[in-house]
């Protein structure tokens, strides 16, 4: 028999034929627009406050990223590599900072490798030290050279092994650390200027220097005893910059009373001679004169100056009372 279709089982093909024809269109809009919500969510980028941005543009470099936000070509075009630029940071040698903070942790273990270092005298220093840099050229940093920070340890490790290994031990342990730091420091500043990789070292300071666990007892003693040393030489410079000036000082104002005491004998000795020279022009003018005057003088100088007076005639007779012939002295017994 024949089939025959309804009116139902037409409009049912109708309509699955339409749903087939809107299928590739219901696709493709959808697919434009996921492909507008990528590119709309990939043409922004944010660069934080310490980093820097370097855009590359179908592989090549076009520009730098201050921190904010910005736009960019989306679907790979433009890549954005990010690198902190206004951040210090460190390498650590010998020893890894387990928590920091006001009470900071450190671990030493199984990190001999890189503490223990050769001196010139050949003795064994355990030396921990930080290398502190700034990244100066970002470009340069990310794609002049692969693995810049491994880079960086292992020319710090080789210069110190360098600069210590041309010093003896009492320089490294004791005295010469900061002047061994800052040789350190210029080394590998000079060898990272030769590889161009845009970095700046802030500076190298050594964390911690000891001797090995076996020899560090008597090391300690050692250093005790400059210590020690040093610490007598300071005293006796005190001791002589206070008593050393002060002896010159009091040298100085014995010389100047010295010298004050020779002008004024000097003067008094040319007043006197001054004066005898005068009296001596009178008294070659008028003898008798002269010498009354002096007698006289010389009287009224000494006559009060004693305390009972006896005027005796030529004859011997007696002494002449002359009142009052005895004084009373006041303020004791006669």
């Amino acid at each position: 028999m024949p089939s025959q279709f309804s009116g139902d089982d037409l409009q049912q093909l109708v309509n699955r034929l339409r749903q087939s024809r809107s299928l590739p269109r219901l696709v493709f809009s959808a697919a434009i627009i996921l492909l507008l919500v990528i590119g709309l969510a990939s043409s922004f980028y944010k660069v934080e406050t310490e980093e820097t941005g370097v855009l590359l543009r179908f592989g090549r470099f076009s520009g730098f990223a201050e921190p904010g936000l910005h736009l960019k070509i989306p679907f790979g075009i433009d890549r954005i590599y990010k690198a902190k630029t206004g951040r210090v940071l460190k390498e650590e040698f010998g020893f890894r900072t387990l928590q920091a903070g006001v009470r900071s942790t450190y671990s030493k273990r199984n990190l001999e490798d890189e503490s223990l270092t050769l001196t010139g005298d050949l003795n064994v220093s355990d030396v921990e030290w930080i290398v502190q840099y700034q990244i100066s050229d970002p470009f340069k940093f990310l794609f002049r050279i692969h693995d810049p920070e491994s880079t960086i340890r292992d020319l710090a490790e080789a210069v110190v092994r360098k600069v210590v290994g041309n010093s003896n031990v009492t320089e490294v342990l004791t005295t010469e650390r900061a002047i061994l730091a800052d040789r350190i420091q210029s080394d590998l500043q000079e060898i990272l200027n030769s590889y161009d990789i845009g970095v700046r070292i802030v500076t190298v300071k050594f964390q911690d220097v000891n001797p090995p666990d076996p020899v560090k007892a008597a090391f300690n003693e050692v250093n005790e005893a400059e210590q020690q040393k040093e610490s007598l030489i300071f005293q006796a410079r005190e001791q002589y910059n206070r008593e050393v000036p002060k002896a010159r000082g009091v040298a100085r104002r014995t010389i100047q009373e010295a010298e004050g005491y020779a002008i004024e004998r000097i003067n008094k000795a040319k007043g006197e001679t001054n004066r005898f020279l005068a009296l001596l022009g009178e008294y070659r003018k008028a003898p008798d004169v002269t010498r009354q005057r002096l007698y006289l003088e010389t009287l009224e100088k000494v006559l009060p100056k004693l305390e009972e007076i006896y005027i005796m005639d030529r004859e011997g007779a007696g002494a002449l009372p002359l009142l009052p012939l005895r004084t009373e002295k006041k303020g004791g017994w006669q």
